[in-house]
């Protein structure tokens, strides 16, 4: 029994009061996530971990928010209430305007995420935390008066709150983020902090004032909540979170960090407590249950399978994603406790975004050499369907499980032999055996599906159909010879090896995330040969070629490590530096059981640097570097930090005057040449333009495809390569340059889109 003390007059606050107090606060909690997210990104890299701790810590500052908020019920006076938490935002207000916060010190890349965490309690931690307690405070003020004088329950008041922190996440892409600078942002923000601290004294005093000296006291019955009742609440709230991050970190490893990625399915996230929480939603628990069950079934199936076109793989996430956390949050509101009890609901729901959000920022990299906790989790919430009755279970559900169990353990089977081997015409006369096998491999993907469809109704055999499908994609889909993995903070790193004939067998690769960055031969006739993107025939090779015919004595820094192919270049007379943002890349590229470039085939001295290169090559001497190679990937994605007007500027003051900066840009999903080219122009610089195509693999050679723009701080530097008839001049007016302030992700994805589809306007 919780008793309240509710007002006897008549009058009560607007109840428009409290919605437009709570989608105010749910804004400005929203639009902070990512804008702060924008300003320590370049500090790291522009690693997509960046955006999961800060959601972590985010989730926990909520934590801290909603328990404040649940002590503060302790009070009876809603107006005492109202005083002391005007008096908290007040003095969370200290840490504004809006910052990083320089106490934390330097970045380290050793412990990143530390780094991170003491950097965000520092810039945003108390402003942040006593704003998130607003969406329950209020609802429980509702509670209180209006809900108590009208019968009115205020979970919908949490809708509103979810509305607005939608309406603001994609107003951030869409309209802060290419509108306002990031030093108007910040000062923009601070302002709705301000303003929004007026919006509350104010309701805090219209609903005080609604409560007359000597009101009544009335009790309000809440039913008792079980142990088991706040552990299911936990476990509901933390499976969205998880695979919230999970599928955030599928997107953003083959794409880029960046905010207009990382707002979608945060976005969905929110979608799914607004339908959740209404009081009559659009969808229904059992048509969430059916349409989830067909998503999770072909997002397990196709998860392995990479090279599939990236438009549908993110269809097939998303829609995954975004129907198992509806399918959990309906269910979590099927199991609301009282409004008296509101308070301590919304608790359960935080910390369940803390365990889901931790587990995958900060255990998983820990115990998991790879991204397991995205497909881990996903059959986990095949739990949070219903069981059925597991007394009795009809016999054609039982023969429908094996079917599916079989069907799945077959996929392995058949791939294994339409990869090889088998190349006679088979008896049919139509199709080789090796066609028939991959045949027969779809189908039983296909039977697997259908199978867990049909027994959707019962969680266990659902979760065991799913569970031996996705270790069968995942063994089917794993066709390169994985020898060891390793992860850290800034992504999962992979040696495998293959066969290429023409390079005298086994060559040895690194992929970071899924993408290759790096191999070296075996064989010792061509060990020392540097290869895909950094052979002779590449423009990184010509122009390392190009510029070693020109001095015995090259300085050369390169940003990005890989494999340390570049190294192959280094003469005696030589001196080569290695700017690495990842401790761990440098360790696995220079141990000689993996490769050697570093260790055998360079003649001169190599430096390592580790930190973000905009900071670290910002503290060289200078005009000290012949050649500056620009190559720093996190899987796919180019941190877009290191491609502005501000970067570009800094590294030309690093050249020598007749020195070139080469800017490596192949990239599969953005088209980084154009803000390349007009970021050049814009900083000073005069440009080249290549775009690589190999025809043949030479013999001993094993060239990719390699998009490059070279900088020079003046024409002559460039004479050379401007004779040479591959390069071209730069068009540097094809696009908006991009700044510290400003840069356009979305429109590189569109372009390179468009350069796919010719139907694109």
């Amino acid at each position: 029994m919780t008793t309240f003390a509710v007002d006897t007059d008549t009058r009560q606050a607007p109840p428009a009061l409290f919605a437009v107090t709570v989608f105010t606060s749910a804004a400005l909690v929203f639009l902070v996530q990512p804008m702060v997210a924008k300003l320590v990104l370049p500090l790291l890299g522009g690693s997509s971990s960046v955006w999961n701790t800060s959601m972590a810590f985010f989730q926990i500052a909520l934590l801290v928010g909603y328990a404040y908020a649940h002590l503060l019920q302790r009070i009876r006076s809603v107006r005492n209430q109202a005083l002391i938490h005007c008096a908290a935002l007040a003095v969370a207000a200290i840490a504004l305007p809006l910052r990083v916060n320089g106490l934390a010190g330097p970045p380290s890349s050793d412990h990143p995420n530390l780094w991170l965490l003491a950097v965000l309690t520092l810039s945003i931690g108390a402003p942040f935390a006593i704003l998130s307690a607003t969406a329950p405070l209020v609802q429980a003020w509702h509670a209180r008066t209006v809900g108590a004088a009208e019968g009115k329950e205020p979970y919908v008041l949490y809708a509103a709150s979810n509305l607005g922190s939608l309406i603001a996440l994609l107003a951030y892409p869409m309209l802060v983020e290419p509108l306002f600078s990031v030093v108007g942002q910040r000062l923009g923000w601070s302002a709705g902090y301000g303003l929004f601290v007026v919006l509350i004294a104010g309701l805090g005093f219209a609903v005080s004032r609604a409560r007359t000296p000597g009101a009544d006291t009335i009790a309000v019955a809440s039913a008792p909540v079980s142990w088991r009742d706040r552990l299911i609440w936990v476990a509901l709230a933390a499976i969205p979170s998880s695979l919230m991050l999970g599928v955030t970190t599928y997107i953003t490893t083959d794409v880029a960090s960046a905010p207009f990625l990382w707002v979608l399915p945060l976005a969905l996230y929110l979608i799914t407590f607004i339908i959740a929480f209404q009081e009559k939603p659009v969808m229904s628990l059992g048509l969430t249950l059916t349409l989830q069950a067909a998503a999770m079934a072909a997002c397990t199936a196709f998860l392995p399978f990479r090279t599939t076109f990236f438009g549908l793989q993110l269809f097939i996430h998303l829609a995954a994603f975004f129907l198992t956390a509806l399918m959990c949050h309906q269910r979590l509101v099927a199991r609301r406790p009282d409004p008296g009890r509101l308070t301590e609901f919304y608790l359960c729901l935080s910390v369940g975004g803390v365990v889901g959000g931790g587990f995958n920022a900060f255990v998983a990299p820990v115990i998991f050499q790879d991204v397991w906790e995205y497909p881990l989790v996903l059959m986990l919430a095949c739990l949070a369907r219903p069981w059925g009755n597991l007394n009795r279970i009809p016999i054609w559900q039982w023969s429908m499980l094996v079917l599916g169990v079989l069907a799945s353990v077959g996929i392995p089977i058949a791939v294994t032999f339409a990869s090889g081997h088998v190349t006679t015409q088979s008896v049919v006369g139509a199709f080789d055996q090796s066609e028939l096998f991959d045949m027969a491999m779809k189908g039983m993907m296909v039977l697997a599906v259908i199978s867990a469809l049909i027994v959707r109704g019962r969680a266990l055999f659902f979760l065991a159909i799913i569970a031996v499908l996705s270790f069968a994609s995942e063994t089917a889909a794993d066709q390169t010879d994985t020898r060891q993995s390793w992860r850290s903070f800034f992504g999962v790193l992979k040696l495998s090896e293959t066969t290429v004939p023409n390079i005298g067998g086994r060559v040895k690769m690194l992929a970071h995330g899924t993408t290759l960055h790096g191999a070296q031969a075996q064989n010792p006739v061509f060990r020392c040969k540097p290869m895909v993107y950094y052979t002779p025939r590449t423009p990184i090779g010509q122009v390392f070629l190009a510029k070693a015919a020109m001095s015995p004595n090259l300085r050369i820094g390169t940003v990005g490590l890989g494999t340390g192919s570049v190294a192959a270049y280094v003469r005696s007379g030589d001196r080569l530096t290695f700017f690495e943002i990842d401790p761990l890349v440098v360790k696995v590229a220079t141990d000689p059981r993996n490769f050697t470039y570093t260790t055998e085939c360079a003649k001169g001295p190599i430096d390592y640097v580790i930190g973000d290169a905009r900071l670290t090559v910002a503290k060289q001497a200078a005009a000290s570097f012949d050649i500056l190679l620009i190559d720093a990937f996190s899987s796919d994605a180019v941190p877009a930090h290191l491609l502005t007007v501000e970067a570009v500027r800094g590294y030309l003051e690093k050249l020598k005057p007749n020195g070139i900066l080469i800017l490596h840009l192949s990239n599969r999903n953005l088209d980084l040449m154009g803000p390349a080219q007009s970021v050049s122009r814009k900083a000073g610089g005069w440009a080249l333009v290549q775009e690589f195509r190999p025809e043949k693999d030479a013999e001993g050679s094993w060239d990719s495809p390699e998009d490059a723009v070279i900088v020079a701080r003046s024409q002559a530097a460039l004479a050379g390569f401007a004779a040479d008839p591959r390069w071209r001049t730069a068009d540097p007016f094809k696009v908006r340059p991009w700044t510290d302030d400003y840069t356009n992700l979305a429109g590189s994805m569109y372009t390179n889109l468009k350069g796919r589809f010719t139907w694109l306007p």
